[in-house]
């Protein structure tokens, strides 16, 4: 099996220390995540691990340690929103990766129904997880007071609304993004701006209307303001409101990539042209924006960022921590569609 141990002996943590040249006590924090470890040595951990097969028992450990060594993704949303929204997807391949750099699993759990929202208290609640990374949240679901009531460690994409204050976050500025996305578009000429936005029970949905509405001034029109869900269908039927209200629109700004996909499906049936009759842009850079035929001016979220930091934060609240949110930058992504 490897020049350090005898032969049938599985190799132990002290196996590895020696072919590292560190105490074990290094070799433990390497294997558990943990900090103050040098580039160094965690280096030399790794690659002894390599050498010497090296394994964790991970059953023995739950059992010294109390904990499961894995973290739940959460999403209380409909189950068809993980495939159909590609923003799920990029936080969950951040996530997963994250977790494998620290030998951790990733449990993916769907609490949309109230039944399917007992069933992940009873799950989490038992001890399976040692925390929850909350990825969508709505303000008229029960489940995050739940989570933090129970003492469970949890950490939320975007700040949720209400009083949720004591709730770790990592988010970027929805509002602001919203208003530079609107100046753009100002900026470009346009005036008949209309807004394609989430549920006003998310902070998606409501922050980026604000920063639209706030950006617009004298010029904000209500009538030129739809809300629904998170999808490309829904996005194509506020468009199509939109127009039967205002056919004079001459651009839209839609809070996320799959609603302005949508929305240029709807412009074209109409027979409008994008971007000569009509501009869009979007909200993500999901990796739709990029592919869209025309390719989507949009606003992109650092996904891998956010994944990263939401796992670090995680990991602080299990270890006793209170960290601080975290809002990170988005960047204006100029293509065809404005």
């Amino acid at each position: 099996m490897n020049g350090t141990t005898g032969a049938g002996r599985k190799p132990t943590i002290r196996d590895v220390a020696a072919a590292a040249g560190v105490s074990h006590g290094t070799v433990s924090r390497v294997i558990n995540g943990g900090h103050w470890v040098s580039p160094v040595a965690r280096e030399a951990v790794e690659q002894a691990i390599v050498a010497t097969g090296y394994t964790a028992n991970h059953a023995a450990r739950s059992l010294a340690t109390g904990r499961s060594n894995s973290l739940a993704f959460l999403l209380t949303e409909p189950q068809h929103l993980l495939f159909a929204d590609p923003t799920f997807a990029l936080l969950l391949r951040g996530a997963t990766e994250a977790l494998a750099q620290r030998s951790m699993t990733l449990v993916l759990m769907i609490a949309d129904t109230a039944a399917e929202r007992a069933n992940v208290e009873r799950y989490v609640r038992a001890g399976h997880v040692d925390g929850v990374l909350l990825i969508s949240s709505h303000e008229s679901n029960p489940l995050l007071g739940s989570l933090v009531a129970a003492g469970i460690p949890t950490v939320c994409t975007g700040v949720p609304l209400g009083d949720r204050a004591h709730v770790p976050t990592v988010s970027v500025d929805e509002q602001e993004s919203a208003r530079e996305m609107t100046r753009y578009l100002r900026g470009r000429g346009h005036r008949r701006i209309a807004v394609i936005t989430g549920p006003n029970d998310t902070p998606g949905g409501r922050h980026r209307l604000e920063g639209f509405r706030d950006e617009m001034g004298d010029l904000f029109d209500p009538d030129l303001v739809e809300q629904d869900v998170y999808s490309s269908d829904a996005g194509a039927a506020a468009m199509a409101r939109l127009l039967e209200r205002a056919p004079d629109i001459d651009a839209v700004f839609a809070a996320s990539d799959v609603m302005a996909v949508g929305a240029i499906a709807a412009l074209r049936r109409s027979g409008r042209r994008v971007p000569e009759d009509v501009a869009v842009a979007g909200f993500d850079d999901s990796g739709l924006a990029a592919t869209h035929d025309p390719p989507l001016t949009t606003m992109r979220q650092p996904w891998s960022d956010i994944s990263s930091a939401m796992v670090d934060m995680v990991l602080q609240v299990i270890g006793g921590s209170e960290p601080d949110p975290l809002v990170l930058p988005t960047t204006l992504v100029v293509r065809e569609t404005a």
